[in-house]
């Protein structure tokens, strides 16, 4: 900001502090922390922004006896992603189309059963399938030991954005379809989440299916403490009333009920755009017959984050990475401040703002927030944690309002006050308001005006 205009910007603050201001709206980043698009691990660089990588790891390399494990592979994987100042969200599988068993050796020992088996509906030879029989109890077991270690040791790390349940099915995914004989009885399924449950208390696990009671082939969930992910993004989303799609990612949200219609409000939202529209689904002209509405799937389901790999393949042509950026600042929450007040009472400053969330779901992680003063030189001249939550900040709803009271405020008139969401990470990505202040005097901080 040129001299002139910083001195009538600070003479603006200084004659009317202690009256709200409205804040400039602008555009947020596309690499916000805990939303957006997401690539598998290790993408080609420059390709979209991004703030989350996802990857598969198999049980086998996991989980070497039935009370012994080897975490290299997990953290081998966590820190390259964090490393890279990104989060990762991951699925443990037992069976993946085309590879071979990831059911532990010591499992087999035991005698659980594996069945080889060809998709033949897809018409691929290396589809070959290789699905455990999970009404044994020894992987049952297996599988809650497994899942209470992972949760002692992982639970809470801020490497870490999201788990999807995995273990169960083809890729993890809950489903041996079209073989659905093969596939865990509703009784392994509640023994798993059972163990999620008692396992993670902070990391958000989420599921493949929304189930209420109604379901004979799937556990109920709709009114557990676990969000959800649709696999078939864009294509098997929206509810289209016809009689074969009933597996539709929304039509199962509706028969589930009302607690997974409204899991959103508690739980994440995520998953996989299906392969057969990667990238042309941000297109204005799909060009698929099967393409839905990216944005109408985005609403309806108030989704937060996405795996989009036609995006990270390759650059993107310009047009299409502006509509798919637009797309992004929709999906999850999108913060604004829309006023901010300081005022001055002797040392004491008084500070009033007013936020909203541009988005579709809420921000679910309680993460914590700080001012500061800044000099002109975006230096840091004193900081104040503050307790403001940015939980529970619903899209179209009334603005919430933070206030605090700041000591030892004297001495620093004319100084920028400003505010940061630090990440868990060190490096990690930091979380941005859509406002046209954010970054402007110092990388990472909202500035909100000048104390009076």
């Amino acid at each position: 900001m040129k001299p002139a205009v910083l001195i009538a910007f600070a003479f603006s603050w200084l004659c009317a502090a202690a009256a709200p201001v409205e804040l400039a709206p602008g555009p947020s980043p596309a690499d916000n922390p805990l939303k957006g698009l997401v690539p598998y691990a290790e993408p080609e660089e420059g390709c979209f922004p991004h703030s989350m990588e996802f990857s598969y790891l198999a049980l086998s390399d996991l989980m070497t006896g039935a009370e012994a494990f080897d975490w290299r592979p997990m953290d081998k994987l966590l820190d390259g992603v964090s490393g890279r100042g990104n989060q990762t969200i991951f699925r443990v599988w037992i069976e993946y189309p085309g590879r071979k068993s990831g059911l532990p050796r010591f499992l087999s020992e035991v005698g659980v059963g594996v069945t080889e088996w060809e998709n033949d509906k897809d018409k691929k030879p290396s589809d070959t399938r290789y699905s455990p029989d999970y009404r044994n109890e020894h992987l049952i077991r297996a599988m809650e030991v497994f899942i209470s270690a992972l949760g002692s040791r992982y639970d809470g790390d801020a490497r870490i954005g999201y788990i999807t349940a995995g273990l169960l099915g083809s890729w993890g995914e809950w489903h041996t379809f079209p073989r659905n004989d093969l596939f865990a009885p509703v009784e392994t399924q509640r023994r798993v989440l059972a163990a999620y449950r008692e396992a993670f208390r902070k990391t958000p696990i989420l599921l493949r299916y929304p189930a209420g009671n109604n379901r004979p082939d799937l556990a109920a969930n709709s009114d557990l403490t676990f969000g959800y992910h649709d696999d078939s993004f864009a294509w098997a989303t929206l509810d289209t009333g016809k009689p074969g799609d009933h597996w539709f990612f929304l039509h199962g949200m509706k028969a589930a009920g009302e607690g997974a219609l409204n899991k959103w409000r508690t739980q994440p939202i995520g998953g996989e755009v299906r392969p057969e529209v990667w990238g042309i689904v941000h297109d204005a002209k799909p060009g698929h017959p099967r393409a839905q509405d990216f944005m109408a799937c985005v609403e309806q389901t108030h989704v937060t984050w996405l795996m989009e790999s036609g995006l990270f393949e390759k650059r993107p042509d310009p047009e299409r990475r502006r509509r798919a950026i637009e797309h992004v600042r929709r999906m999850g929450y999108d913060f604004h401040i829309r006023t901010a007040e300081i005022a001055r009472e002797g040392e004491a400053l008084k500070i009033g703002l007013r936020v909203i969330n541009q988005g579709v779901a809420p921000f679910y992680q309680d993460w914590r927030m700080e001012l500061a003063a800044l000099d002109a030189q975006g230096g840091i001249v004193r900081r104040w944690p503050v307790d403001w939550k940015l939980t529970g900040i619903f899209p179209q709803e009334p603005p919430r309002l933070w206030s605090a009271s700041l000591t030892g405020g004297d001495g620093l008139q004319g100084k920028i006050l400003a505010l940061r969401v630090p990440h868990p990470l060190a490096n990690g990505k930091p979380l941005r308001f859509a406002n046209a202040d954010q970054d402007r005097d110092l990388a990472g901080w909202l500035s909100l005006g000048v104390i009076p």
